[in-house]
């Protein structure tokens, strides 16, 4: 059975990973970009926050801690596959409070996810302090106020984004899976059927009338972040998606984080350790208009640099070794991520959308696709 997956960002290759030790299945992956340029996935600092959430319950945060617990598994097995390195960060996130009603809530959270078999810690400014001297001094950019407290989440995690779909790549190709970059699919062949219809064929660039770019297809999976709004329309099933721009900083400040440091997090960014004297600084920025054109925000930059300091006081000192951003898939008006079939057809599933949580989802999202196309068998 051919399987065609649109897209080969870190979903995609998550899920060509997944299914392509079936031996009844030859899986192709189409990616329009080269392999080295990543979108969304190369805008991402891998944090894998999914027990430190503020949800309670729902389906998003039951996806969230199912991946979390996959990615166990996963990385080593990835590691021990293909021999490559893929920075994993167990030290766990430490979410830092500077109001006392907002951290006192948190109570209710630590007891529902212990009921859910998770640790949170709730931390006063004391035991922070005492745990994290360094802390002592963070402030919220907004108000100025000290930090009141933390939470610290041990089960909670980090990656490489891009190390990790390098790896996967590697993993799935070991299998037999093939992955083509610089190739976009732009069209379909539908065949009408007694229910719904089917997608026979995909084309590359420009059909044309010309058949030699027709690619024969069983299953076809969308996993193409923004690209799938482009897609879904073709088949006359629009999904909407709204881009939303995420910034980052690579920054160098000699003996600035513990090498055992955990992600910090406050004031809406994370503080990624990658060493004692570098990290990532990153956060997502919702954009003003739907236009999907990349432009890095020089003022939205140096806010997210004055944030970090008044988290991390020491940073005032860092050098910026490089910028980089990148665009987020978000569905308008329902919520992330889309795993489905897509409505009218037999055999096109959807796996976009993931917003922000692209990284952390992408073996969950993985194993949902393998069930349903085990389910069609």
């Amino acid at each position: 059975m051919n399987v065609g997956i649109i897209g080969g960002g870190v979903v995609g290759a998550a899920i060509a990973h997944r299914l392509s030790p079936h031996s009844n299945l030859e899986v192709q992956v189409f990616e329009q970009n080269p392999p080295n340029h990543l979108e969304a996935t190369g805008a991402a600092l891998g944090v894998l926050s999914a027990v430190i959430s503020s949800k309670l319950k729902g389906k998003h945060l039951k996806l969230g801690l199912e991946s979390l617990r996959l990615y166990e598994a996963l990385i080593p097995a990835l590691i021990e596959s293909t021999g490559l390195s893929v920075p994993y960060n167990r030290h766990g996130i430490l979410q830092l409070f500077f109001d006392a009603e907002d951290f006192a809530r948190w109570t209710k959270t630590q007891s529902v996810r212990q009921q859910q078999g998770f640790i949170l810690e709730h931390w006063s400014r004391q035991e922070l302090i005492e745990r994290y001297p360094e802390l002592a001094e963070a402030r919220s950019h907004l108000t100025g106020a000290i930090a009141v407290g933390a939470v610290y989440s041990p089960q909670d995690r980090q990656i490489d984004p891009v190390a990790l779909t390098q790896a996967l790549i590697q993993g799935a190709t070991q299998n037999g899976a093939q992955f083509h970059f610089n190739t976009s699919i732009s069209s379909f062949r539908i065949e009408a059927g007694a229910e719904n219809q089917r997608v026979t064929h995909l084309y590359q660039g420009k059909r044309q009338g010309k058949e030699e770019n027709a690619i024969a297809v069983d299953w076809v999976i969308v996993s193409a972040g923004l690209g799938s709004a482009a897609l879904t329309q073709t088949l006359a099933q629009p999904i909407q998606i709204r881009p939303v721009l995420g910034q980052a900083l690579h920054l160098r400040c000699p003996n600035a984080m513990r090498i055992d440091s955990p992600v910090i997090n406050g004031s809406d960014i994370h503080l990624v350790p990658l060493s004692e004297d570098e990290l990532w600084v990153g956060a997502t920025v919702e954009f003003p208009d739907d236009k999907i054109i990349l432009e890095p925000d020089p003022l939205a930059l140096e806010e997210l640099w004055q944030k970090a300091i008044a988290l991390y006081p020491t940073l005032a000192h860092a050098e910026i070794l490089r910028t980089w951003q990148g665009l987020r898939p978000r569905p308008e008006e329902r919520a992330a991520p889309i795993i489905e079939r897509l409505p009218g057809y037999q055999n096109v599933l959807i796996a976009t959308g993931h917003y922000r949580n692209g990284v952390l989802m992408a073996p969950i999202t993985a194993q949902k696709i393998e069930a349903y196309l085990e389910a069609a068998l």
